[in-house]
């Protein structure tokens, strides 16, 4: 049952048009989370959900309602800021009942219900504390307070955990996700953190330059990306531009030049002869140093040689150079022996993965090469990286390709 839409949105400063024909709708109870880099549009399609800025053309219907032209305290939803927004003069106790009091209730009903929400965020015993006497943690849950006492019809949440270190942000989401069970309104999560967003969410709407690029189950975003800004920005992830050259049911070849032909299974149904990009995440390749044995059918092997390798304490990244390309591999560690040959620097190994584990996109840009992860180029021949060297970089040379298009039937 759908709770919120945003029809049609325009939203323009100047020259800049920052929300580009927007339309989200939003199911009753569920976590929904605006999610893409700075100057996207999420704050700004956020803010005029809540009322802080009006649209330049387009509506916002909540419950059936369109509360476009309603003023931010007659909408049934209520915000939490990124600064939280807290009065530092004031007590928790006098903070979390402010709209209650604003709204004309009554002291004994404020009375009642003041500690019930305070208990709700597990702030009992808080009561008389200032903000300034609070960490981050606890003042974003004197704000999330505030907010549902309340009983909005959707929370509106605007980063609400930049502010707090990754322990705190990791922890503060397992809240905001147990919280959510406990009250089962609808919150709009805003974020540019693919993790949070990945991690809360029910559904993600994913844009980039005022527009929506994807909307889908986290799931639906990671494994099955439609455009190469997604599947790069979501994790991390290997592009192959190629040329479908047989095609047999629902498998086809991809040739890719200076690379081994690829057996992948063709989603597109893209007939023989057409193009198209496809994304392979780094975690789909196995890594090995012997030539894997009994190899099952439509499963892809490649060889190749480790150029940087950077330990993550759950995971090692590898980049093995595979003729011209760069093929960047993910490896879980389910069990580690310190005293194992592990895969280095080097290392002559062999790469296999499922032709099922490849993704035709349908569209793909080249610049979106930028947004995945390299290690240092620099010095490749020096001591080997750290974690803190790897960062975003645009792909060694070769690895890159003109934009064609996928032809379908």
């Amino acid at each position: 049952m759908e709770i919120l839409r945003f029809e049609n949105i325009t939203k323009r400063y100047g020259d800049n048009t920052v929300l580009d024909n927007v339309t989200l709708s939003i199911g009753a109870g569920e976590v929904f989370s605006l999610l893409g880099p700075s100057g996207c549009g999420k704050t700004t399609l956020l803010r005029i959900c809540g009322g802080f800025e009006r649209p330049d053309s387009g509506r916002v219907i909540l419950d059936g309602v369109d509360i476009t032209d309603l003023p931010p305290n007659r909408r049934e939803v209520r915000t939490v800021f990124q600064n939280y927004a807290l009065f530092p003069h004031m007590s928790v106790w006098e903070n979390v009942a402010f709209g209650l009091k604003t709204a004309g209730m009554d002291a004994k009903r404020i009375a009642e219900a003041v500690p019930r929400y305070l208990d709700l965020v597990q702030l009992a015993g808080f009561e008389d504390r200032k903000p300034g006497q609070l960490s981050g943690g606890q003042r974003q849950r004197v704000a999330i307070a505030r907010a549902l006492i309340n009983r909005p019809k959707v929370l509106l949440l605007d980063e609400p955990l930049a502010a707090l270190d990754l322990k705190l942000r990791q922890r503060m989401l397992i809240e905001l996700d147990a919280l959510h069970d406990d009250v089962g309104i609808t919150f709009l999560f805003v974020t540019h953190d693919q993790q949070e967003a990945m991690s809360i969410s029910d559904h993600i709407a994913v844009l980039r330059g005022g527009h929506v690029e994807q909307i889908g189950t986290p799931p639906e975003l990671y494994e099955a990306p439609k455009t190469s800004f997604v599947a790069a920005f979501i994790g991390d992830t290997n592009f192959f531009p190629g040329t479908v050259r047989r095609v047999e049911g629902d498998y086809c070849d991809l040739e890719i030049e200076d690379f081994p032909t690829l057996r992948l299974y063709n989603d597109k149904k893209i007939r023989e002869g057409g193009s198209v990009h496809i994304s392979i995440r780094p975690e789909k390749f196995m890594i090995s140093l012997d030539k894997p044995e009994n190899i099952k059918p439509n499963t892809n092997l490649l060889q190749g040689k480790v150029e940087d390798v950077v330990y993550l304490g759950a995971h090692t990244r590898y980049w093995v150079r595979v003729n011209d390309w760069r093929v960047a591999v993910v490896k879980q560690h389910y069990g580690y022996a310190l005293d194992e040959r592990r895969i280095t620097w080097g290392d002559d190994v062999w790469l296999r993965f499922e032709a099922d584990n490849a993704y035709m996109l349908d569209r793909y840009a080249e610049a979106d090469e930028n947004l995945l992860l390299l290690p240092d180029t620099e010095d490749e021949a020096a001591t080997p990286p750290d974690a803190n060297e790897v960062a975003t970089a645009s792909t060694a040379e070769g690895a890159t390709a003109s934009t064609v298009s996928g032809t379908t039937p």
